[in-house]
């Protein structure tokens, strides 16, 4: 059924989110009043003024002002939603709302005729794991349905099971959002993977979505800060909003918190399924569903058992004691919906996933040096790569030099964070450029260069990327007395550096790495 301006009054109603109806001199509840305007079909929906046309609705969201309504009766506005009267700027009826992202998000699924209806939605969220996860799921869902599983995540989207694009946000905005599901239900995909940030369920990227699966993989303090979260507490209460929207929970069962998250499911009547990362195989470690351990003494490959019942051996294609955690979590998602435990082509899928920028690993073939450019940005993931780097590497004394910065503008804490997680650890920081707002490069890397409390660490500060892993590299070629690890972090595969609120073309760590190696380039 086509949207009207009737049609959306009332399922604005129904959320109780509409106020009232204006057009011109009229406000009222009723569209009827308005004659044939009720009735007329919206033929698009947007956010964007610049791609208003014949019968378009459009929600004016954020810090939206009259003048940009200049013109838009020409181009054949039908309806605004937005919770200020602009009757004065247009001639279009108006659906004034107590929340126009909450209405955004319910008339823009209703618009692309629902198409979370037609596909079993898992959502993933966590502080750490989130993308990994994602992939991993969305590759046993795609091995056990031909294909027929898409994706959106922070690295990419994909719409077709196969086809893989750029994504700009974590979570898009829920117009976007219902515009991709629309796709990927056309495209004839089973299942979608999304990641969910705290940021979606903070602006109601995902409000009236309810996911088949929901995944709520670890929390630890993060995106603290004026333009995020005030505090941890309402960055665990957005978190937590996924059990209630949720039809199923997977829960890391060594999360923090997690007795909190039982308990939410419980009031929301939802069943948990839960995977943890044990030692062993001996049932040493918190007991749960779906349980990974290392298979070999250099845990070079994982066991993963579920139910009690043994899977079989692993060997991921991404290093890291996390990741076998994330593939046990994988696993466990897609049992969850569907995937039995026994389709053991489907459940090996897992192991050719990589993730672009994501644990990637090169050897220089000039030194005794291995560089790991990974997206590590806070005290957990920092920890956590450090700690495989040990695991791994610890036999040979690694030196380690960490190429690092800290985003501008967001997240103050994570600043000082990587430098408490890392400085007790590392030889060498390099502190460097990361994405930024309004903040200059070099007055981020200064405070985290004055962060540092160990004298026995050294630390450069170079505001441009490029040459920062240059110097590097350069670095532990000097020392090829050591076995050098350089840890590239928070960029990842991202081929652009933001600027004072621009996307500046950056070369890429991967890339950056690669050529000063020799190495053959993607």
């Amino acid at each position: 059924m086509a949207l009207t301006l009737a049609s959306a009054a009332a399922l604005l109603g129904k959320h109780h989110l509409l106020r009232e109806i204006i057009r011109g001199d009229v406000w009222t509840l009723d569209p009827n009043r308005l004659g044939d305007a009720a009735d007329a079909p919206v033929t698009d929906v947007t956010y964007d003024t610049r791609t208003v046309s014949e019968g378009s609705l459009l929600f004016c969201k954020g810090n939206f002002k009259a003048e940009y309504l200049d013109g838009v009766d020409e181009k054949g506005l039908a309806v605004y939603v937005a919770e200020t009267d602009f009757s004065s700027a247009t001639k279009a009826p108006g659906l004034i709302v107590d929340d126009v992202r909450r209405a955004m998000s319910l008339l823009s699924a209703e618009f692309f005729g629902r198409p979370q209806d037609e596909l079993t939605v898992v959502g993933i969220t966590g502080t750490k794991g989130k993308t990994t996860t994602a992939y991993f799921t969305q590759a046993i869902l795609n091995a056990a349905s031909d294909g027929k599983a898409a994706l959106f995540s922070s690295v990419d989207n994909c719409l077709d099971g196969r086809t893989y694009a750029e994504s700009d946000l974590t979570t898009p905005e829920s117009l976007d959002a219902f515009r991709m599901m629309r796709t990927a239900a056309d495209n004839g995909m089973k299942y979608l993977v999304m990641e969910v940030s705290s940021q979606a369920y903070k602006v109601d990227r995902v409000y009236g979505l309810t996911f088949d699966v929901g995944a709520f993989l670890n929390i630890s303090p993060d995106h603290i800060s004026p333009i995020e979260h005030p505090s941890f507490e309402d960055y665990l209460d957005c978190k937590r909003q996924i059990t209630y929207n949720s039809r199923k929970l997977v829960l890391g069962a060594d999360c923090a918190h997690a007795d909190l998250i039982r308990e939410d499911a419980a009031a929301a009547g939802v069943p948990v399924a839960t995977f943890a990362l044990h030692n062993d195989g001996r049932g040493v470690g918190t007991p749960a569903d779906t349980v990974a351990w290392p298979a070999d003494a250099a845990h070079a490959q994982y066991r993963l058992a579920s139910d009690g019942v043994e899977l079989g051996d692993f060997r991921l294609s991404m290093d890291g004691d996390f990741n076998y955690a994330n593939a046990a979590a994988a696993v466990t998602i897609a049992h969850a919906a569907g995937v039995e435990l026994d389709d053991a082509k489907a459940l090996h899928a897992l192991e050719a996933v990589t993730v672009a920028g994501r644990m990637e690993r090169f050897e220089d073939p000039q030194s005794n040096t291995v560089a790991i450019v990974d997206y590590a940005h806070n005290f957990a993931s920092v920890t956590a790569l450090i700690d495989f780097v040990y695991e791994r590497y610890g036999d040979r004394d690694p030196r380690i030099t960490l190429v690092t910065g800290s985003a501008g503008d967001k997240a103050f804490d994570r600043r000082k964070e990587i430098v408490e997680a890392a400085e007790h650890r590392i030889a060498n920081f390099v502190f460097t450029a990361e994405d930024t707002n309004t903040e200059p490069f070099i007055d981020i890397c200064m405070e985290m260069q004055g962060y540092i409390t160990d004298p026995n660490v050294a630390s450069t500060v170079i505001s441009d990327r490029s040459t920062a892993i240059t110097n590097a590299v350069y670095d532990a070629r000097a020392h090829a007395d050591h076995f050098n690890v350089l840890l590239l972090i928070g960029k990842g595969n991202e081929r652009w550096i933001k600027d004072r609120n621009r996307h500046v073309p950056y070369e890429g760590d991967d890339r950056v790495v690669e050529r000063l190696f020799g190495l053959n380039q993607k």
